[in-house]
């Protein structure tokens, strides 16, 4: 039997349902490069989901989705806000500057991952957006579920939404773990997207049962613009030639309410294994659990155990003489006899 990891959600499989949707968009042969008809309908599809006309443009890793997107939006001269542990920050190595052109990510203080408008005023008051000495505040970058497995509520990232609007700043939001917040939340996409203020989605499907599918979802007057983006998006190299095959894996990832179905089990399972391992003396909780992520800090001699049941996790560095400090992450298709048997071996 496999063991379960919990290290990221990154390491699960594929759903049956993507797998059977890229059997049948591989057979016959049609138009590549996106010339196909589920790429060519995927603006519909996502439309009905977010209740308003959008544009959608597939590409292979959550990285190029916000690279793009910041490209997108900001000019090289300008200033992109974000939480100062954004993974735009340290995980992308250098991405978004690279493909801005050399945009200035500026990481701000947050609480438990997440942002708050007065935070965001004070940076960019220490800016001024003549100097050209200075660079051009230019976007607001959030990601939702946040770093550390919160959320924003739909007003947060409304009143987030205002306050850059007010300062000039277009929105972007990392929605590497959307479905996780859409399902946490049980509120309408759109309410947590466009109407609150956000310009361009990176829409996450990779860690939710997909092999290599991500989406960027333009909103409102944006849209007009769609032609700069798709000249990014050759540029980069995402747009495949076999497009088809991402396009098919967004198509069926949204049939159903499958997205939703899938993060709903994930956020379910990490409330049981957070329930579970907070039983034992000594562990607990860094943040709260919102969606499918939990952080947790444990006495040494728990952590050590946790070496060596074989179940993968992610260890948060740097650890303390006496305690240590464990990311686990569940999966759309993490069960509860998987949860179960992952708190036993520990306990």
């Amino acid at each position: 039997m496999h063991q379960p990891h919990f290290g990221s959600d990154n390491a699960s499989g594929m759903a049956p349902e993507i797998i059977e949707a890229l059997a049948r968009s591989s057979a016959g042969g049609v138009d590549s490069y996106g010339g196909d008809e589920l790429t060519h309908d995927l603006d519909e599809r996502f439309g009905e989901i977010f209740e308003t006309d959008v544009c959608v443009v597939p590409v292979g890793t959550g990285t190029i989705a916000n690279a793009l997107s910041l490209a997108f939006l900001t000019p090289p001269w300008g200033a992109v806000f974000c939480y100062e542990e954004a993974h735009i920050v340290v995980d992308e190595a250098n991405a978004p500057e690279f493909f801005t052109g050399g945009a200035k990510l500026i990481g701000l203080e947050a609480d438990h991952g997440r942002l708050c408008p007065h935070v965001l005023r004070r940076a960019a008051a220490s800016m001024d957006a003549h100097d050209v000495h200075h660079p051009r505040p230019s976007v607001l970058s959030i990601t939702q579920a946040s770093e550390c497995g919160t959320l924003y509520s739909p007003d947060d990232v409304r009143a987030l939404g205002d306050t850059a609007r007010d300062l000039g700043l277009a929105v972007h939001m990392d929605g590497a773990r959307f479905a996780n917040a859409v399902a946490a939340l049980e509120c309408p996409p759109a309410d947590m997207s466009w109407r609150a203020g956000v310009d361009v989605l990176s829409f996450g499907a990779t860690k939710n049962g997909c092999m290599a599918a991500e989406a960027i979802v333009v909103f409102g007057d944006r849209r007009k613009d769609v032609p700069i983006l798709r000249r990014h998006h050759k540029r980069a190299g995402q747009l495949f030639s076999k497009m088809r095959f991402l396009s098919a894996q967004l198509d069926a990832y949204l049939d159903s309410g499958n997205w939703l179905a899938w993060a709903r089990n994930a956020n379910a399972q990490a409330i049981r294994l957070a329930d579970g391992l907070q039983e034992i003396e000594g562990v607990r909780l860094l943040h709260p659990v919102d969606v499918n992520e939990i952080f947790l800090e444990m006495p040494l001699a728990v952590f050590e155990r946790l070496k060596t049941t074989g179940f993968g996790f992610y260890p948060i560095q740097p650890t303390g003489k006496e305690t240590g400090a464990v990311r686990l992450v569940t999966s759309f298709n993490t069960s509860p006899d998987d949860i179960d048997r992952m708190v036993a071996a520990v306990t």
